[in-house]
């Protein structure tokens, strides 16, 4: 009776979105429920059970996995032993260490929509998911075959650490900086997550039932996809062609484009600013010029993307910043913005020229994709 009590309060206390395997190791490992108990209260055979443990202590050795389940392992209390180090003692080397406070912060609702969002970048290419011990966030790289690899997204750890324990993403070879690939789990997920928001979109089902009301979400912002879950908005217009068979956007406007993606990534680390990007759209534009921060981390990609979107102004750096980081389609920009249809690929193509040319003015800084 004490161990279905102990496997019920482990059941209860875990998020939603963690794998039953994961469940049962935590339980066993962490708050020594039996093999038997497990097997009881899941409907599963002992031997299943066993497997599953032992198939998740061998994925230790995976670092976001092993991140996940110390971070997992302070909900259910797994640090019985007074004498012993205990699992706070032993993260405080740690730069990202997870408290009892941050550890319950990533909702099931979160994950979903970051997964939407880091997936159909790994699934670009030459992708993958950078991550060091000593890093707080993880970034998304492709190699597009220049030596010089694109940073396509931030990840944050906690989101990171999800995927690798859902086995949406793996790595194959360990070391101080791991990358890891998104898996053919990962691929499957990616296409089911995209295919329910095409539901919410057409209305075929609620929207509040993909991502619930989730604190600082956007759950009331369901974006309809028209492309692969490899694709993006941008590159799928550029491979459109005019009727005289020219592509519709040349590369320097895709590489444009790319740029303002990438500066609106790393803005994302700076420890100011919040997730509340709609706020960030409404006031960027007309908001002080920041002031001019050297190198390259977020300050001074917040102080880039500003500057390019005051540059383009009110409706041109309202598109560019939704078609090309949010990555909505013309579609939805065209609705959310109120426009006529098929005027969102014309205005689209005009602010990227003048991004374009706003990156050629600034010289030989423009280039700092990567």
């Amino acid at each position: 009776m004490q161990e279905q009590l102990l496997t019920k309060s482990t059941l209860s206390k875990v998020p939603s979105w963690v794998p039953e395997a994961a469940i049962h190791y935590l339980a066993h490992i962490e708050s020594g429920a039996s093999i038997r108990a497990l097997a009881r209260r899941s409907g599963r055979h002992a031997s299943t059970v066993l497997r599953q443990i032992r198939a998740f202590e061998t994925r230790r050795d995976d670092l976001l996995v092993d991140d996940a389940l110390r971070r997992l392992g302070i909900i259910v209390g797994h640090a019985r032993k007074a004498g012993s180090p205990t699992l706070e003692t032993r993260m405080t080397a740690t730069p990202h260490n997870p408290t009892e406070d941050d550890s319950t912060t990533l909702s099931e609702a979160r994950l979903r929509r970051e997964a939407r969002r880091v997936l159909r970048r790994l699934c670009e290419t030459g992708a993958r998911l950078a991550v060091a011990s000593e890093m707080d966030k993880a970034v998304v790289v492709r190699d597009t075959g220049t030596g010089q690899p694109t940073r396509t997204a931030v990840v944050d750890r906690e989101v990171a650490e999800a995927l690798a324990l859902k086995d949406w993403i793996a790595c194959d070879n360990p070391g101080r900086i791991s990358r890891y690939h998104v898996t053919a789990r990962g691929r499957a997920a990616l296409g089911k997550l995209l295919a329910e928001e095409e539901n919410a979109a057409s209305g075929l089902r609620d929207a509040a039932g993909l991502d619930g009301a989730d604190a600082g979400g956007d759950a009331a912002r369901p974006r309809q996809m028209r492309f692969a879950p490899g694709d993006t908005p941008l590159a799928a217009l550029a491979r459109r062609r005019d009727k005289d068979g020219k592509r519709f956007l040349d590369p320097g406007l895709v590489c444009a484009g790319e740029r303002l993606r990438e500066d609106f990534e790393l803005a994302q680390m700076a420890p100011r600013i919040a997730q509340n990007w709609d706020h960030f759209l409404s006031h960027a534009i007309d908001a002080p010029a920041p002031p001019e921060a050297p190198g390259y981390g977020a300050e001074a990609a917040r102080a880039r993307l500003i500057g390019a979107l005051r540059e383009l102004g009110p409706g041109l750096g309202d598109m560019v910043l939704r078609c090309c980081c949010y990555l909505e389609g013309l579609e939805t920009a065209e609705k959310k913005m109120g426009w006529s249809a098929r005027s969102g690929k014309i205005v689209l193509r005009i602010a990227l020229y003048r991004l374009r040319r706003h990156y050629e003015r600034l010289g030989a800084g423009a280039g700092l994709i990567g």
